[in-house]
């Protein structure tokens, strides 16, 4: 969509091109369209990466406003021409709020269809832990990402499992001491990754994005391995003291049929109550400026 409102879709090699020469045998054609109607037809997954941008010197209600718009003429598209049973995923930022937005303009669809990506913050903790940690990513599990997308999210390892060589599986506490560690830079470097990775770039994740993207479709699709559980942003039931109202990242466990259920039980101490509690209040307060915005 255009400044002036207008809508231009761009059909070329650029747009269609690179996905017909990955010569996937399960793309059987590529539809190229700015008109959400034809986009969103039929459709089994919704995956809405695109959002406005913040840019220099944008107020924070600014941006909620465009982003609100945006969100709120998809939502309705899918309400309008998805198939009821579609899984609609949010990558486009500030997703936790956008993710809430479309699913408000989506009536006739199940709240549990709709998620945000937090599993590209989740891929971050693991690699971090498993660098520091001198192991393969691959030995390690459960690590919980708590919240909202952004600079408050809470990457916890507390839950986290390690398989030793010989198959053995521990939780990390057991195997790993450095709680000063966990608590101090773990959480920050995970929090301002993205931001990183824009200053050493010039732009946001890419190939790290879409492999967590991957991660996450594939998890709704196939469903979560036994006794392991991913993080992604869904409407909160009141689990762990966070109110219901808000897209909140939690760890959850995924059926073979694409539903979900938060894990339960999980202990927490002051420390990540705490935590939890301050990444909500931000949660709270853009889905009170966005709905101020409908």
């Amino acid at each position: 969509t255009l400044e002036d409102g207008t809508k231009e879709a761009v059909v070329s090699t650029q747009s269609t091109g690179e996905l017909e020469d990955l010569a996937l045998s399960l793309i059987l054609g590529v539809v190229a369209t700015a008109d959400p109607m034809v986009g969103f037809n039929d459709v089994d997954f919704a995956m809405l990466l695109g959002a406005f941008p913040r840019l220099k010197g944008m107020e924070r209600k600014d941006l909620l406003a465009k982003n609100n718009a945006i969100f709120i003429e998809q939502g309705k598209a899918i309400d309008a021409v998805a198939k009821r049973t579609v899984k609609v995923i949010v990558v486009g930022n500030p997703c936790n709020t956008n993710a809430l937005t479309c699913m408000k303009n989506a009536p006739s669809i199940s709240p549990s269809n709709f998620s945000c990506l937090t599993r590209l913050d989740q891929n971050r903790a693991k690699s971090k832990l498993a660098h520091k940690m001198e192991v393969s990513v691959g030995q390690i599990a459960n690590v919980v990402i708590w919240g909202n997308h952004s600079g408050t999210q809470y990457p916890d390892a507390r839950h986290a499992t390690l398989t030793l060589e010989d198959g053995t599986k521990k939780p990390l506490p057991e195997v790993f001491s450095d709680e000063a560690w966990l608590k101090s830079e773990f959480i920050s470097s995970i929090q301002q990754r993205g931001a990183a990775v824009i200053k050493a770039r010039g732009l946001s994740s890419a190939m790290s994005a879409a492999k967590a993207i991957g991660d996450h479709a594939h998890d709704i699709w196939f469903g979560t391995k036994e006794g392991c559980f991913t993080s992604m942003g869904v409407l909160s039931d009141g689990s762990y003291n966070i109110p219901t109202g808000v897209i909140y990242s939690f760890p959850v466990t995924i059926d073979s049929n694409g539903n979900w259920s938060i894990v339960q039980g999980l202990p927490q101490d002051d420390f990540s109550t705490e935590k939890m509690q301050a990444t909500y209040k931000e949660l709270l307060e853009e889905a009170n400026a966005a709905a101020s915005l409908a």
